[in-house]
């Protein structure tokens, strides 16, 4: 898929005026009336309006530099996005405001009224469980989640069948309600949203028998999530469109998926890297050996070489994780402590006093802590 700034034009460190700035130039250039017929034009304005939609929300910037697309739902058939099944009018009520007055109307003559705003259904919350394993890969997962969906009855516009959605009496199907004021500086028109019809500018008079005019039932449905590798604790995605579904005019709201690390019997995370304990004898740090370690994927070889000293620390390279959005990987880190055995029979205080005498009697040496 294409990198969203590239889409903007506009570099990753772009400011939210730049990019708001340049997403105008792009929505001017390719805006279907002044390219009527042109499917390509059409094209370009859909994908610049997804991409302004991710890049100007600041928590949707974050999770897509981190993450890419797949961290704001995109790709992989998890997101709707604007290229999908939304509506130009869609596009012109959720960002037609960035370029003053009524969108769109000052260059084109068209479009809603700066006070219709779009409405969205409610956010869900979730949380995926990983091993290290899968966060080592990355997993595609299958979750069931129960939301709001469009009531299949209906199909949505909560009208009984062979029926359909009146225009709203009290605002004549605007969606708004002008109410003016007299004061001592003259009249003052205050524009608001309809309460009866809430914006829609549609009645429903004859409601469905299924789901009573809400247009909406809840139901388990099962997504696919593809999780890309190197994610952690505390990390989030956001799945554009998958959150509760919404009746006529509302758009759906989005669901944000959090990661929980399940952890490991012996290896911790620290970052990239994996930290690891291995208790050795007297005798193995001295000779030195080769042993077995655990690593995210198995068991791998570590060679201890002789001599070392308590709480060393030997490096795995590359048997960390990966980083996110990279092909580098951190390194398994294994302290080596040398374990004192708290007893010993008479066959192993003779050997040790044998090898006491062969090392020679020597007074212990004294250094400074380092601060």
């Amino acid at each position: 898929m294409k990198d969203l700034y590239d889409i903007i034009g506009v570099d990753k460190s772009a400011s939210v005026n730049e990019i708001k700035k340049a997403y105008r130039k792009i929505a001017m250039k390719f805006h279907p009336d002044k390219n009527p017929d042109d499917k390509e034009a059409e094209k370009r304005f859909k994908e610049a309006a997804e991409a302004y939609s991710i890049l100007s929300d600041s928590q949707k910037r974050a999770q897509y530099d981190q993450f890419g697309h797949a961290g704001v739902g995109m790709g992989g058939g998890q997101g709707r996005g604007f290229s999908g099944d939304m509506s130009m009018d869609d596009i012109f009520s959720q960002f037609g405001d960035i370029f003053g007055g009524n969108p769109f109307e000052s260059f084109f003559g068209g479009g809603r009224s700066r006070g219709q705003r779009a409405r969205k259904a409610s956010d869900l919350r979730a949380t995926i469980s990983l091993d290290y394993l899968e966060i080592l890969n990355g997993v595609e997962k299958t979750i069931k989640i129960k939301r709001m969906e469009l009531c299949g009855t209906c199909s949505g516009s909560g009208a009984k069948a062979g029926t359909g959605p009146s225009s709203c009496r009290q605002c004549a199907g605007s969606g708004q309600i002008r109410q003016a004021t007299q004061s001592l500086f003259g009249q003052s028109i205050v524009v608001r949203e309809c309460p009866v019809c809430r914006g829609t500018g549609q009645m429903i008079e004859h409601l469905c028998g299924s789901c009573r005019g809400d247009a909406v039932s809840k139901k388990t449905v099962e997504i696919k999530v593809k999780i890309p590798a190197g994610v952690a604790s505390g990390n989030y995605m956001t799945l554009s469109g998958e959150g509760n579904k919404g009746g006529h005019g509302i758009h759906p709201g989005d669901l944000i998926l959090f990661f929980e690390e399940d952890g490991d019997p012996y290896l911790v995370r620290d970052g990239e890297d994996i930290l690891l304990e291995a208790h050795v004898s007297f005798s193995q740090a001295a000779l030195g050996m080769s042993i077995n370690v655990p690593t995210i994927e198995g068991e791998a070889n570590l060679k201890i070489p002789a001599g070392i000293q308590s709480g060393q620390v030997l490096r795995m390279k590359g048997k960390g994780f990966p980083a996110v959005r990279g092909s580098r990987r951190g390194n398994q880190l294994v302290r080596v402590q040398v374990d004192t055995p708290t007893s010993i029979n008479k066959s192993e205080k003779s050997i040790f006093e044998e090898l006491s005498k062969l090392n020679g009697q020597s007074n212990p040496t004294f250094r400074k802590i380092k601060t």
